[in-house]
């Protein structure tokens, strides 16, 4: 059950997380990180590996190799996220689009307010993500290989906000992981939480986010 609405300012533009948030794919991500970890021995739990999703690729494999005991060579990171790219890319070969996506952005267009994608994914892997949404145009994407940090930090949402000419503040930033959440408090957009992906409504709230809803069915402008 979505919470009740609270009074927001009419966004002047919406950024949206990908993964978990507007394509169902959390699990599938999940799926290509534990295939990842295993070919190059790195113990990794499923829900561990879940929590993390929507974490920069780079830290996340740190994240993993840390509590596992074993520190990883410089540049290894970044090996392991390309990996796993392309093992994400093999599995996601038809990603369902969640409740209430088609809709809300069809109502953005409506009203005039702008909207784009903002995720930590490489380009090369969100293509089938991204065609799943549909849209006669194609979406405006603002994807990992554009910032040094991606989510938790920033710096993916103020370039997002760039992209459209606004103040962060005047953004809303729409996600279903608590890193997502805690790049919209940093940039200091609204953030909008979704628990279409692999956290509580609870874990968003304590992120920050403003506003928690259960699908984007419930996410009214």
């Amino acid at each position: 059950m979505a919470e009740p609405l609270i009074s927001l300012p009419r966004p002047g533009a919406v950024i949206f997380d990908l993964d978990g948030t507007l394509v169902d794919t959390v699990e599938t991500r999940t799926r290509a990180w534990l295939a990842v970890f295993a070919e190059e021995h790195i113990p990794a739990r499923r829900r561990q590996v879940s929590d993390l999703i929507g974490l920069d690729g780079r830290r996340l494999a740190r994240e993993v190799a840390t509590a596992a005991g074993i520190v990883l060579e410089a540049g290894r990171d970044e090996q392991i996220d390309a990996r796993c790219g392309e093992l994400f890319a093999e599995l996601n070969h038809d990603p369902r689009l969640l409740p209430g996506v088609g809709r809300l952005v069809a109502n953005l267009d409506q009203a005039g307010i702008p909207w784009l994608i903002a995720t930590s994914s490489r380009p090369e892997q969100i293509a089938a993500s991204v065609a799943a949404l549909g849209l006669a145009r194609p979406a405006r994407v603002v994807d990992g290989s554009r910032v040094a940090h991606a989510k938790p930090a920033p710096d993916l949402l103020l370039v997002a906000a760039g992209e459209v000419g606004l103040p962060p503040g005047a953004c809303w930033y729409v996600g279903d992981a608590k890193w997502d959440v805690l790049a919209a408090v940093a940039a200091g957009m609204i953030a909008i939480g979704v628990t279409t992906g692999a956290v509580s409504a609870r874990t968003l709230r304590e992120a920050g986010a403003t506003w928690v809803v259960a699908t984007l069915e419930d996410l009214s402008l």
